[in-house]
């Protein structure tokens, strides 16, 4: 059969994930409409407590968006003006945008090219006077050297806020992420592996006293009706969001399996190809919100799968220093090398609950016929 004439494969389908659930959610729905408790409802308690238990915290805190959840643990953390924050330039633009957001310097620290995530050996050059704290992403779903990061920041008197915005469920010898720093954060955005039906995020935190005032920032820094004990924010998750998620919860291990087996299924495809897929760190446990290789020739390998109607994506094409939003940093090419080439290398291939093992054959078969050409 001609290739061309098959079915396209997109880049991410929710079908299969919404379409079996489509009957509990409208009912929540129903449930959530016919109550009018709209805002940080018992959905969202519950949600919160759900959350927490699953990724090994104390306490989950509810917010509007991932963005909303690293921001104010940043300002729990009194992380402000005259602070630098080190982090890594290759991430989503929230990572180093939340540090700018409450007054302090994003510092870059350049990332390790086989996992992409921040390099804990590049972490002494980057270290000022100034510092106080670490934010290393969870990239891709793939854990970060925790051990590295918490020795280092333990040894420096830091704070350390875990971006797992794409890292739902992952585990770092044998400990879910997000609990393994002071705070670690969650995205619910509708792409990620556990995702809500709009924006939302949660923070998550083994301490009473940040959870407290984490839910004091995201609700106009109320602790009781009428009464501001300090400038909050109106960061609330909404009670319809909660309980669309909690209907997922349940069902993420599931997804989780089905993910790691369709990235095996990749990395044995793609053994010994010029498309290498990222290394694994031993002691984690990745979920694969992403899977990407390292491709030579990246661009012109999107357009080869994309006229077979083999979708694909790039993330990230521009490191975080050369973005001009952060041109006052002063950053300029060359001074992350390792973010600069995976920025032209980095290629993410469909993977998905629903994708069929016949169609990451095909996909496979395709990026090896492009280097075999």
């Amino acid at each position: 059969m001609d290739p061309e004439r098959l079915d396209p494969v997109p880049f991410l389908n929710l079908a299969s994930v919404h379409e079996p659930m489509e009957e509990e959610a409208v009912a929540a729905f129903r449930r959530i409409y016919r109550k009018n408790e709209f805002i940080l409802g018992e959905e969202v308690r519950l949600l919160e407590e759900e959350f927490a238990r699953a990724s090994g915290a104390a306490h989950g805190v509810g917010m509007s968006s991932g963005t909303a959840a690293l921001e104010l643990s940043l300002r729990a953390l009194n992380v402000g003006p005259g602070d630098d924050v080190l982090t890594t330039p290759f991430s989503f633009f929230a990572t180093a945008a939340v540090i700018a957001y409450v007054g302090a310097r994003p510092v870059f620290v350049d990332i390790d090219p086989g996992t992409l995530n921040l390099d804990p050996r590049a972490l002494p050059r980057a270290l000022t006077p100034r510092t106080k704290a670490i934010l290393p992403v969870h990239l891709f779903g793939q854990p970060a050297d925790m051990d590295a990061v918490n020795a280092f920041a333990d040894a420096h008197s830091l704070n350390v806020v875990e971006d797992a915005c794409q890292a739902h469920a992952a585990r770092w010898r044998g400990r879910p992420v997000g609990a393994l720093g002071r705070i670690g954060c969650f995205s619910f955005y509708p792409t990620k592996n556990l995702g809500g039906f709009g924006d939302g995020g949660i923070a998550v935190t083994n301490d009473g006293d940040l959870a407290e005032r984490l839910r004091r920032l995201r609700n106009c820094g109320r602790r009781a009706q009428y009464e501001h004990l300090e400038l909050g924010y109106n960061e609330r998750l909404d009670n319809l969001q909660a309980a669309l998620l909690r209907i997922k919860l349940p069902r993420l291990a599931a997804w989780t399996e089905e993910r790691r087996r369709l990235a095996d299924l990749y990395r044995r495809g793609l053994a010994g190809s010029p498309a290498r897929p990222l290394a694994v760190t031993p002691g984690a446990e990745p979920v694969y919100h992403l899977f990407t290789v390292r491709a030579p020739r990246r661009d012109a390998l999107k357009d080869f799968l994309a006229a077979r109607g083999l979708s694909s994506g790039v993330f990230y094409p521009t490191p975080l220093h050369l973005q001009p939003a952060f041109a006052g940093l002063g950053g300029k090419p060359g001074d992350f090398p390792e973010a600069e080439r995976a920025s032209v290398e980095a290629l993410s291939l469909p993977l998905y609950p629903g994708l069929s093992e016949n169609n990451v054959l095909r996909i496979i078969a395709a990026v090896r016929a492009f280097y075999e050409s």
